[in-house]
């Protein structure tokens, strides 16, 4: 049998490595030719020259490895192959060196690339609309090349918090492209129930694809639905403006394979999370960008997307109106709180601390999964007190944001700022409370209580830590690549620690 090793996300087997099968879906092949295509992508770091078709390679090369991307055998051997055209050097390395070194050293490289996997796909969705940064370019060059040498445990960790840093600067850049070019999200709620006729349902995180299936669907007849993290698009203004974009369908990914069971519309795929398709949608599903599936249709660069029109078309949707609820019973969601917005009220917030009424802010957050623990965000978000703020982020949100929290001084108690990547307007929030008050963010009533499953949850952890952010609670489970003595350093340095019950930890934070 095939034999594979794999620990990048949450649910990894047994809490140690996925060795037969990924618990994802992945099978040991693909598994292996992710590995294959990883280590080229390190050779390529270090042999080539540091040019734009290079760097593209790297960005798109490290997204297709982020869990739930792609499941695509011949894609993937065709990217290493365009990727190994252009390695000019003898330089050859394994990235089975990294799984079966010393533990700890393990533990750092792994916290390094899957930090760069996730900065990638930020760093691809800024690309799409024309944002660069070389700076952010060329740390992806040195931060592979580390990978192939023997450095020091401390030279690892200072590149761990180095990732975190240009992390920063590139969700930074992303919060750029996404606002400049379709306008600061405003609050705007969003129903989850779906209207008659044909429909698509658009998931993934990317904005620019579902700008284009916009536009390419108007006065067809075809209502368009968010799912997933694609939520948050509809507080943007240039996306707004088209009114066939209805609502947002269904839950989190990890629910897809009941949610899609024989729905009458189109799906498409513009980034993870892609899950094993089933029988009953398999002909309705496409994907484009870096997401492919075997025998799903792929949509290319050229993004054409009358398949995917032609299929909602032909399955005609539903015949009636058809209520569907969020996972506590609500049909509306509220989206749109992003730095922007949180900043436009601040002297609101600022007030209410001042007087009492607010009394802390939570930020509950990160991505979803399937693991039981998982309803712990749930709970703590019900029993937060009345006096405080829960402010929220990435798909983690769905287990709560069907909930009405109410409202102080005006403001929501419960403010969703996006996707995983707007990561960046809660930092931007927290730091500028913190230049209000006169205080360091740790000194803010301010908690991190977050829940991570793949690479992009890692790659803003460094850059909390980076940060210097301090008594972040994560989990359902802490990340089968951090070794004791590499959780030892980050518990002592940065106090991380993880989750308990919601009332001990509510008990905790609020003493």
């Amino acid at each position: 049998m095939n034999n594979m090793f794999c620990f990048q996300c949450e649910q990894t087997a047994h809490g140690k490595g996925c060795t037969v099968q990924g618990v994802c879906g992945k099978k040991a092949d693909t598994a292996n030719l992710q590995d294959e295509l990883t280590s080229s992508l390190i050779e390529l770091a270090n042999c080539a020259e540091n040019n734009a078709e290079n760097t593209e390679l790297l960005i798109n090369g490290l997204f297709t490895t982020i869990t739930n991307v792609n499941f695509d055998n011949e894609s993937i051997k065709e990217l290493t192959e365009r990727v190994r055209k252009n390695i000019s050097c003898n330089s050859s390395f394994d990235i089975n060196t990294v799984w079966n070194c010393d533990e700890d050293i393990r533990s750092l490289k792994s916290l390094i690339l899957f930090g760069l996997k996730g900065m990638a796909a930020y760093a691809y969705h800024a690309r799409v609309l024309g944002y660069i940064n070389k700076q952010i370019d060329d740390f992806f060059y040195e931060a592979l090349q580390s990978l192939s040498k023997n450095l020091t445990a401390d030279e690892f960790l200072s590149l761990v918090l180095k990732t975190g840093e240009i992390n920063l600067k590139c969700m930074e850049l992303l919060d750029k492209a996404n606002t400049e070019t379709y306008g600061n999200p405003i609050p705007t709620k969003v129903s989850t129930n779906i209207e008659k006729g044909p429909f698509i349902i658009v998931t993934g995180h990317d904005l620019k694809d579902l700008e284009q299936l916009l536009e390419q669907t108007k006065d067809k007849g075809i209502n368009i639905y968010t799912h997933g993290e694609m939520l948050p698009c509809h507080a943007y203004p240039e996306l707004k403006k088209y009114s066939h974009l209805k609502g947002n369908f269904g839950t989190a990914w990890q629910n897809q394979q009941k949610e899609f069971d024989n729905v009458p519309g189109a799906i498409l795929f513009t980034t993870n999370c892609i899950m094993p398709v089933k029988d009953s949608y398999k002909d309705r599903v496409f994907t484009t960008s870096v997401v492919e599936y075997p025998e799903m249709v792929h949509i290319d660069e050229n993004k054409d997307f009358t398949p995917v029109i032609n299929k909602a078309l032909e399955l005609g949707g539903y015949k009636e109106d058809k209520k569907m609820t969020g996972i506590n019973g609500g049909d509306i969601l509220t989206v749109g709180f992003a730095h922007n917005t949180v900043l436009s009220v601040a002297d609101k917030v600022i007030e209410s601390v001042k007087s009492g009424a607010l009394k802390h802010i939570f930020l509950v957050g990160g991505c979803d999964g399937a693991r039981p623990g998982r309803n712990y965000y749930t709970e703590f978000v019900k029993k937060t007190p009345k006096d405080t703020l829960v402010l929220t982020l990435a798909c983690g949100k769905y287990r709560f944001n069907d909930m009405d929290l109410g409202e102080i001084n005006g403001i929501p108690r419960l403010l969703d700022m996006g996707q995983c990547n707007d990561a960046y307007s809660a930092i931007k929030v927290a730091s500028e409370l913190a230049k209000a008050f006169n205080c360091s963010v740790n000194e803010l009533p301010l908690s991190l209580v977050l829940s991570w499953y793949e690479q992009k949850a890692v790659c803003i952890l460094l850059t909390l830590l980076y940060l210097g952010i301090e008594n972040i609670r994560l989990g359902p489970t802490l990340p089968a690549f951090v070794s004791p003595n590499v959780l030892n350093i980050l518990v002592e340095k940065f106090k991380i620690k993880p989750i308990t019950t919601p009332d001990r930890d509510l008990k905790e934070i609020l003493s």
